[in-house]
């Protein structure tokens, strides 16, 4: 698929040692870890007779510190068991719907108390969330998820670690991506379906519908994209600088890695988790930084709550997986470098990604005031592609005060967003009698 035109090893290991120098590390740090986990237990739990002895508390804290700073982190639960809706709980069921060799496709069964029978709201419409692949799992998306269960039945895609899944399973490249979303659309049904894309997802969407209505296939009823890059020769950020002022060779030399011999994918090439997450703390190490010393000043003056939200944040921003290499070589080619799909000279499979031709499928774009991943304007411009839409069913919002996660989780997202959004898509849900 690439032809590299420079052959150049990261470092003095080279490309194929630094994934298997980095397991080795965590190996040797392994015994250091489960020490420190016990000590932080031994002087902090109560009814231990070290708690009680004079600095236990600085003790379990510094323990627990550094435990949490050298265990492994893996994939979070998505938790969500039931969901309140006008003051009562309604239990949730998660379940998975399809499964493909890169991605699990899960629904979120939702139940209510209707006329004496458990049963589900049937009337509600579906919506199809697309998660990103872009270093962290689908449950970074928890919170949108649950919110989202109140008005709608809900589906998400669930993307595998590109480390597990063996090498014999073939590659994985972004037109891939475009058709797992084209069959997830069509395994759920696009009579009363919407689409909501957070950030990455925003382009393979946008490109799959596309590719439906020039077929002329059934398309989402409205398509809710969020914080992603389909132009970044808007407002360009920091991301995309990086992506746009290295060559391609650099990206595959210094970033892509076989997987070690001790995941079921040995010998697959992968962006490594380990790696993205160097690059997400790079951002911004101080504020990290600040996080960690807060957490150990919370342990050691008993302000628990805190300190479990400092867990809360860090078990899903440390939990990362790998990318299959064509997918994420393609990405920064066809979206940040090359910018195919705004210039209309994206094909996929042989076919032109034109979203001209989306006709019956309204959309709704949301920004945030303060994304420093994708700037302002570079999710807006899928209004100025999809001129098949006609004016009155195209909408756009600008979160303000919003960072790049405030439009999908937490109180913005909650209070602001999440209300234009459900509105929005009442507006093109199917009637009741065709749901």
């Amino acid at each position: 698929m690439l032809r590299r035109t420079n052959d150049r090893s990261a470092g003095p290991y080279g490309t194929t040692m630094l994934y298997q120098m980095h397991e080795l590390g965590r190996a040797w740090l392994a015994p250091m870890t489960y020490w420190a986990e016990a000590g932080a237990k031994m002087f902090g739990a109560h009814g231990s007779w070290l708690s009680s002895l004079p600095g236990a508390a600085r003790v379990a804290a510094g323990y627990e510190l550094l435990y949490r700073i050298g265990k492994d982190y893996e994939k979070p639960e998505f938790g969500i068991h039931s969901v309140d809706i006008d003051g009562v709980a309604h239990p949730v069921v998660e379940r998975e719907v399809a499964r493909k060799p890169f991605c699990r496709l899960l629904r979120f069964k939702r139940y209510a108390d209707d006329a004496g029978q458990l049963g589900e709201l049937k009337d509600d419409p579906s919506v199809l969330v697309v998660a990103p692949l872009s270093g962290h799992h689908a449950t970074l998306l928890r919170d949108t998820v649950r919110t989202l269960l109140r008005d709608h039945k809900v589906y998400i895609t669930d993307w595998v670690d590109a480390r597990m899944v063996p090498a014999a399973e073939g590659a994985f490249t972004l037109d891939d991506y475009v058709g797992y979303v084209q069959d997830f659309i069509r395994e759920i049904g696009a009579g009363n379906l919407h689409v909501i894309s957070v950030c990455q997802p925003t382009v393979p969407v946008l490109a799959a519908v596309s590719l439906m209505a020039a077929r002329g296939e059934p398309t989402p009823r409205s398509l809710v994209m969020m914080g992603g890059p389909i132009d970044t020769r808007e407002s360009p950020t920091q991301v995309n600088d990086l992506a746009a002022h290295k060559p391609l060779w650099w990206f595959e030399a210094n970033l892509v890695h076989p997987v070690p011999p001790n995941y079921p994918g040995a010998g697959r090439r992968v962006y490594p988790g380990f790696l993205q997450h160097m690059g997400f703390v790079a951002m911004n190490p101080e504020r990290h930084f600040q996080s960690h010393w807060d957490f150990y000043q919370h342990l050691v003056q008993g302000d628990l709550d805190d300190a479990e939200a400092h867990r809360r944040f860090y078990d899903e921003y440390n939990a990362v997986l790998d990318m299959p290499a064509e997918y994420y070589l393609d990405t920064v080619r066809i979206v940040f470098q090359e910018h195919l799909l705004p210039r209309g000279l994206w094909d996929v499979g042989g076919e032109r990604v034109d979203p001209s031709q989306i006709r019956g499928t309204a959309l709704l774009t949301v920004e945030g005031e303060l994304d420093d991943i994708s700037g302002q304007g570079q999710t807006r411009a899928a209004h100025k592609l999809c001129t098949g839409i006609a004016e009155a069913d195209r909408a756009h919002l600008t979160v303000a005060g919003a960072g790049h996660y405030g439009i999908f989780s937490g109180r913005r997202w909650r209070t602001q967003v999440y209300p234009q959004v459900r509105d929005f898509i009442a507006r093109y849900a199917a009637p009741a009698a065709q749901a």
